[in-house]
């Protein structure tokens, strides 16, 4: 889920306190806690859930540190968080992801306090809802739909995502908003008005838009929805089609509106930001939509000819997310920074039989698409098991939150070897949303960041049959 990373205290004359690591989630700071903090989480989830599932904790030394043995404890910790956070049962529990948000609220030193929240609707609408600045996402999410009237069973079929602001009005998506933050503080701690949080449907099926469809408000949020991914050219529309939509529209047949669209080409998709792949070869231009199980590429070659091919999540045997960071030092009048984080995400693909191959995206948008892939792989094994979507949403039953089947049903993935060394030393980032790293931070930054790979595989790979192929 991110890093946690040494802080080397400063100060005057004072002696250096405790250190301090840093929490990265997603490449952005998430909190900063102390080794006596990691600690207590460690001692309650042990008396939860008992010595023998709680991993081993790095052990506690007398004396001072040397660098070296700093470095070793970072890692161990780091190793501890991951091993938490990627047991189904610790990693979904109300303790560990009450224990992230306490620690962002208090890094942020945002006090608890009632705010107004503006959440905006697919068609730019705007729903300001009075809530906590300590409300984590799913308060949030029901504070919106209890304003929407939205009834409580569909509230599972929509989520809050992180988006910025394009020029021409769009919205780039930064991420889902996860359990394990405060939607007020993530969104304020970014000091810039260009990110907003908006509201969407979080399922990728199209046939529970039916479910959806039967109460109005369902039914507005989801036309909202497709007009504006139509509008914005999400989904393909050709001269009749538009024109049938068009009277549709003016009608205002919603229903008719959202089934003729559910015909057409990449409905239901999320479309990303043009970036580049190695696929088919390396530097292609290429813009990538997520939906329908699948991620669609359209490729620019080098011959300006565009190619669209797609990449069916099923055939997907593990993904990784990394953020590289370039290692030589640029000319000294640049400042090392954030423009110089490159984010990626390289799944390994079933491109034939027996051949597996790497594709590499170079996206700032890497974790909205590992987000979109570990959400399919969700409601596949769902479905699979024959369980409900309305399900997957957590629900709170006695005040404790429940892990949805999805999160049973997906166990996470061991961490793989990189079968790829000869890739330039990369800064580490999260795998998918089931790693926390903890980076060292010291005065010469670049040798801590590096670190190896994280992966996930992938539950649903193995439903695979020749004649998928």
């Amino acid at each position: 889920e991110g890093w946690l990373c040494p802080r080397t205290p400063g100060g005057g004359g004072v002696s250096p306190g405790p250190a301090a690591y840093n929490i990265h989630v997603n490449g952005v700071l998430h909190c900063r806690v102390r080794y006596s903090q990691l600690l207590g989480l460690h001692e309650q989830l042990r008396k939860e859930y008992g010595a023998n599932v709680v991993p081993a904790f790095p052990p506690k030394k007398i004396f001072t540190l040397t660098p070296a043995e700093v470095e070793q404890r970072r890692e161990q910790l780091e190793k501890y968080m991951q091993a938490v956070r990627q047991d189904p049962t610790l990693g979904g529990s109300e303790t560990f992801n009450s224990f992230l948000r306490k620690a962002q609220q208090e890094t942020q030193q945002i006090p608890t306090e009632e705010v107004v929240l503006e959440v905006l609707l697919s068609n730019g609408q705007k729903v300001k809802v009075t809530i906590l600045t300590s409300d984590q996402t799913e308060d949030v999410l029901e504070a919106v739909a209890s304003k929407l009237d939205l009834p409580d069973d569909l509230v599972g079929y929509f989520s809050l995502f992180l988006v910025r602001e394009t020029k021409d009005g769009a919205f780039s998506f930064v991420r889902k908003l996860q359990e394990f933050e405060l939607p007020y503080v993530s969104v304020t701690s970014l000091h810039n008005p260009e990110f907003r949080i908006i509201l969407r449907k979080s399922y990728w099926d199209s046939s529970y838009d039916d479910d959806v469809m039967e109460h109005r408000v369902g039914l507005n949020l989801l036309y909202a929805q497709t007009v504006s991914d139509i509008e914005h050219g999400w989904i393909l529309v050709n001269k009749e089609q538009h024109r049938q939509l068009k009277s549709l529209q003016e009608k205002v047949s919603k229903k008719e509106f959202i089934r003729l669209a559910q015909t057409l080409k990449y409905y239901g998709y999320l479309k990303f930001d043009p970036c580049v792949t190695d696929f088919p070869e390396k530097g292609c231009h290429v813009v990538v939509s997520a939906g329908n199980n699948e991620l669609n590429f359209q490729v620019r070659l080098p011959s300006e000819q565009i190619k669209e091919g797609s990449f069916k999540v099923t055939r997907m045997r593990c993904w990784r997310v990394t953020s590289s960071v370039p290692m030589s030092n640029g000319p000294s009048g640049s400042s090392p920074g954030k423009s110089e984080v490159k984010l990626e995400l390289a799944f390994e693909y079933l491109m034939s039989k027996d051949r597996l191959q790497w594709v590499t995206i170079t996206s700032p948008q890497a974790i909205m698409l590992s987000i979109c892939l570990q959400s399919m792989v969700d409601e596949l094994m769902v479905k699979k098991s024959g369980g409900s979507i309305r399900k997957m949403f957590r629900r709170r039953v006695n005040g404790a939150l429940r892990r949805s089947d999805s999160q049973q049903a997906v166990k996470s993935p061991p961490l793989l070897d990189s079968p790829d060394a000869s890739r330039e030393p990369m800064a580490k980032l999260s795998s998918k949303l089931t790693s926390v790293s903890l980076r060292g931070i010291s005065h010469s930054s670049s040798a801590n960041d590096v670190g190896a790979n994280d992966f996930h595989g992938n539950y649903a790979f193995e439903g695979i049959g020749d004649e998928d192929l």
